[in-house]
């Protein structure tokens, strides 16, 4: 992977989402540096997955301003986000269960048809994106699944075909929101070769609970405690840090 850039790629300043008057997240501000694997750790409840909605568009912030590329993008849509350049995986997979591996990245792919979607024409024409989707599917390992229905495949698998299809849209900021969750240690592992490969070309910003892969994976790390920002910086940094420790284990005492 190429060294990290200075220059922040995403960046939040003082934002801040309440409901009803609680906060989820409250004044949290974060850089990350583009070509970096970023980080968000905590708790159960620190707001992890609230600031992947607040970046991607699908909850407004209640205060506070995001930058994508140093484009101000707080009121864009998660449409016009998604153009440019940021795209998200979830914790449930997101494959179409009914098509074959090589059918969902092709779906992904016809983004950039200049025909667009082309519903009413012969499925034929797909088969032109045939050779970039089997590409990206040898990319993430899974090439030798190409012919085999999303619902078939095993769970690993199934989430490497998530990846394949987010990088079909051609990201520079790619999202993974606990992309090992439920996974056995073999399929952890490849999942984590496969994060480490597509990050050489690309930004990437996760959330994930297994602290093994964040202290193998990432070049910054910040962690998260009831809508907060409690530590930043490298693996060895946070996790000696005592407010960590206590947020997650609790202290001594208790």
């Amino acid at each position: 992977m190429s060294a990290p850039s200075d220059e922040p790629i995403l960046r939040l300043e003082n934002v801040s989402k309440s409901f009803f008057g609680f906060y989820a997240v409250r004044d949290f501000s974060l850089d990350v540096r583009r070509g970096s694997i970023h980080a968000l750790i905590g708790p159960n409840g620190a707001g992890k997955t609230t600031i992947f909605n607040l970046v991607t568009k699908t909850l407004p912030p209640t205060s506070g301003r995001i930058s994508f590329k140093g484009i101000d993008i707080t009121k864009r849509s998660p449409s016009e986000v998604a153009r440019l350049g940021m795209v998200r995986s979830f914790q449930i997979s997101a494959v179409f269960a009914s098509l074959t591996a090589l059918e969902n990245v092709r779906v992904a792919l016809q983004r950039f048809r200049s025909d667009g979607f082309a519903f009413w024409k012969s499925a034929d024409v797909l088969h032109d994106l045939d050779e970039r989707a089997l590409a990206l599917l040898h990319d993430v390992g899974i090439e030798s699944y190409a012919h085999v229905r999303a619902s078939e495949l095993p769970y690993g698998r199934r989430r490497a075909l998530e990846i394949a299809t987010t990088l079909a849209l051609e990201p520079e900021l790619l999202m993974l929101d606990e992309p090992t969750a439920g996974m056995g240690h073999e399929d952890v592992d490849r999942i984590a070769a496969l994060i480490k490969n597509v990050a050489r070309e690309r930004t990437v910003l996760m959330v994930e609970h297994n602290l093994s892969i964040v202290a193998d994976l990432s070049d910054r790390i910040t962690v998260l405690a009831r809508g907060e920002r409690l530590a930043e910086g490298s693996y060895d940094v946070v996790s000696k840090d005592p407010a960590v420790i206590e947020a997650y284990v609790g202290s001594e005492h208790e």
